[in-house]
């Protein structure tokens, strides 16, 4: 099978999701094409059966901005005709599964069948996609689409209530890779982090508003008045200066540190006791989901697909949006209770084994079998 990959090659969930998704269908033998204006960001080693094929915008005086969409499906037909591809596969909604059905039909004119299946992610549908400027294209496009998935729940009712979708959505989860997130001994790196044996929380995401950046360090200050703490920030994005001028505001930054885009984060996982995220607004919580396979317990609003992943009493502690008090109690209550972080780790990890790459990629493979079983006959 030869499949083609549409995503963001960014550091976000749904670029990262899709391009671990490519490099595990490529171990087990499918051809993988990724399509996208950039190499994703873990796409970093080559791979006999991956290849990437770059969207390259044309500079006209007569666009303002350049027409992504139109390059995007002009590239799509390009690769499905000399791939071949079988089957395309696009994550985000916008402007990937609009892209892939003027690519359809293009390609029907040819004499091909090219049928597309869509992921939908999150704020392509919560946020973006729900903006009247969109809406009536997203709703289109997902109608359009082969076949649909959402990675919670949580995602396919919001979905389903935000828009008239009249396709079936089938709820396939994000998924992590054991062989990259795992607990693993750090013992000396903790000790350059933490060298008085304080405990290391550690907050990763894109930094924008819906991550409430303003929280972790809100609650990271509470939490410090009670235990000696230090605290991780991975990533970057608009909130990331603000967030720097909070904590030193509140005199809390000689114990923060602000360490941008980390390729290895799972060595920053490795030594983490505690992990933040109190987004209001996530559609599954990857980033709780690697904490997690690392041992690390997870304190958490109760936003979107949370639930679904970080076990509130079990794994860590879900609170709601906004909730700084009780999201620092619980996290003080936790960190100084050694038996009960302990419980928490193994149970941080226990939860995350039901997501293992191994049982998440063959539902997206019997998923491709079914839709290109279906779309036999379509014109």
């Amino acid at each position: 099978m030869n499949i083609g990959i549409v995503c963001y090659p960014t550091f976000g969930g749904s670029g990262v999701v899709a391009t671990e998704l490519g490099k595990a269908l490529a171990d087990k033998g499918y051809q993988v094409h990724f399509i996208t204006y950039k190499q994703p960001a873990r796409l970093d080693s080559f791979h006999q059966n991956i290849f990437y094929h770059e969207v390259r915008l044309s500079d006209y005086p007569l666009f303002e901005y350049a027409p992504y969409e139109t390059a995007l499906a002009s590239k799509l037909v390009d690769v499905a005709l000399n791939a071949p591809l079988d089957i395309i596969h696009v994550h985000y909604a916008i402007p990937h599964a609009s892209a892939a059905f003027m690519a359809q039909q293009i390609l029907k004119t040819q004499g091909k069948v090219l049928p597309f299946v869509t992921t939908l992610h999150g704020t392509d549908i919560t946020l973006v996609g729900k903006d009247p400027t969109y809406e009536p294209v997203v709703t289109f496009s997902i109608n359009q689409s082969n076949g649909v998935t959402a990675v919670s729940e949580s995602l396919k009712n919001d979905t389903l209530k935000l828009f008239k979708i009249q396709q079936e959505i089938e709820v396939i989860p994000n998924f992590i890779d054991f062989k990259r997130f795992s607990k693993i001994n750090k013992s000396h790196f903790k000790k350059a982090i933490a060298p008085n044996d304080e405990k290391i929380l550690v907050h990763t995401s894109n930094f924008r508003k819906v991550k409430r950046i303003e929280d972790v360090i809100q609650t990271f200050k509470l939490i410090r008045k009670e235990l000696p703490v230090k605290l991780l920030m991975i990533g970057d994005g608009p909130e990331r200066q603000s967030a720097e001028v909070l904590s030193r505001q509140l005199k809390v930054a000689e114990d923060i540190r602000f360490l941008g885009k980390q390729e290895a984060i799972e060595e920053l996982l490795a030594v983490s006791d505690l992990f933040l995220m109190p987004s209001e607004s996530e559609s599954f919580g990857l980033a709780a989901l690697e904490a997690m396979a690392c041992e690390v317990p997870v304190i958490s609003s109760d936003a979107g697909g949370i639930p679904e992943v970080n076990i509130d009493n079990k794994t860590g502690f879900v609170l709601p949006v906004g909730d700084v008090k009780g999201m620092a109690k619980r996290a003080i209550e936790l960190l100084s209770d050694s038996g009960m972080l302990s419980d928490f780790r193994e149970n941080a990890y226990q939860q995350a084994r039901k997501f293992s790459l191994q049982k998440i990629l063959p539902q997206y493979e019997r998923f491709y079998r079914k839709i290109l079983k279906n779309c036999k006959d379509c014109n």
